[in-house]
């Protein structure tokens, strides 16, 4: 006995990963269907030894579903997402819709499971933006332990955060420095990729700060704790998948790093590699295709009176996206749905 479960935009880099790992967790599945635009209409996908062919969404009925895991973005998430809620299939949304509606959860399981019981407000579960994730993840255990005050976080970002064209643009540009005649300009990006950070995600705000940063601020108050002060700086960098932060954390109360890390050793979703020793953390390249948010580069902040810096690393296409929505679904399944 399982969920009728739907993935809607599953042509795409988080739609296929979110297939991938709906199989690789043998989540309880009776039906699955895969839903994208006309255009993409009849592509086939993959979903562990099964091979799905995309049927419409635009004539799609969703009445009779359990789950359906949007993964479209807003535009189109604003048209069909309440329509399935209408049809009583539970939505659970990647884009940036609905996280900060106030009827609406924003949930990433390791830190606030609890709330997913709000989702009868609207039928609808937002998941949270991909470098928020993985930094709640890492927060959670150490802000139950010595209360967070305040949180400096400068970010790395992959190119796949932005999608399939991205990822296209930085593989064309590092090619054609080396060949000549082939160099490619900007089109997805404002500046060069390649061989180059972009300090800029998202539109500019009348502060000065970025979309980007404004939604780390905004959703982990939000998920994690509304007293908690945070200020980022969120930088596109030529890595293909997997997100990197520095994070400098301030506290209530004094933790010395030592218990840190052996807090964070046991915290879920965690895995903490820190061998002080060259080649003792975690890169990017690390993390492709994990599951875990890794930590590395744990140390005092020595210039505040109860500091701490920690170096978070995960794979942003899984726990930034497509696993926390299939980890929704799970809790979802075990605690307010019932099965066949």
């Amino acid at each position: 006995m399982g969920y009728r479960v739907v993935v809607v935009g599953a042509t795409g880099n988080v739609g296929k990963e979110m297939l991938n790992i709906l199989a690789e967790r043998e989540f309880p599945v009776d039906e699955i269907t895969a839903l994208a635009s006309r255009k993409s209409l009849g592509t086939e996908v993959s979903f562990g030894d099964r091979t799905l062919k995309t049927k419409d969404l635009d004539t799609f009925d969703f009445s009779g579903w359990d789950i359906a895991l949007f993964a479209i973005g807003s535009d189109a998430t604003k048209i069909y997402a309440p329509k399935a809620a209408k049809q009583g299939c539970v939505v659970i949304d990647n884009s940036s819709l609905y996280r900060y509606d106030p009827d609406i959860p924003l949930i990433v399981p390791e830190v606030n499971a609890d709330d997913v019981m709000r989702y009868k407000n609207k039928n609808i579960i937002a998941n949270p933006n991909c470098s928020t994730a993985q930094m709640v993840v890492a927060l959670k255990p150490l802000h139950d332990r010595a209360r967070i005050k305040r949180v400096v976080v400068s970010t790395y970002q992959s190119v796949s955060g932005t999608g399939k064209e991205a990822i296209d643009e930085l593989w064309n540009q590092t090619k054609g420095i080396y060949v000549p005649g082939q160099e490619v300009k900007p089109s997805v990006y404002p500046k060069q990729i390649a061989f180059n950070v972009i300090p800029h995600i998202d539109v500019f705000l009348d502060s000065g700060d970025t979309k980007e940063e404004w939604k780390m601020v905004v959703e982990t108050k939000k998920i994690l704790d509304p007293k908690i002060k945070v200020t980022a700086t969120c930088v596109r960098v030529p890595v293909f998948v997997g997100h990197s932060e520095s994070i400098n954390i301030e506290f209530e109360d004094y933790l010395d790093w030592e218990e840190a890390t052996d807090i964070l050793r046991e915290a879920p979703g965690v895995l903490v590699v820190d061998k002080r020793e060259a080649g003792g953390y975690i890169t990017p390249i690390d993390c492709v295709g994990e599951y875990a948010t890794y930590i590395s580069r744990i140390r005092q902040d020595e210039t505040i009176e109860n500091g701490l810096n920690i170096w978070v690393v995960s794979d942003n296409l899984r726990k930034g996206a497509a696993l926390n929505a299939v980890q929704i679904a799970e809790v979802l399944g075990q605690r307010c749905l019932k099965k066949g």
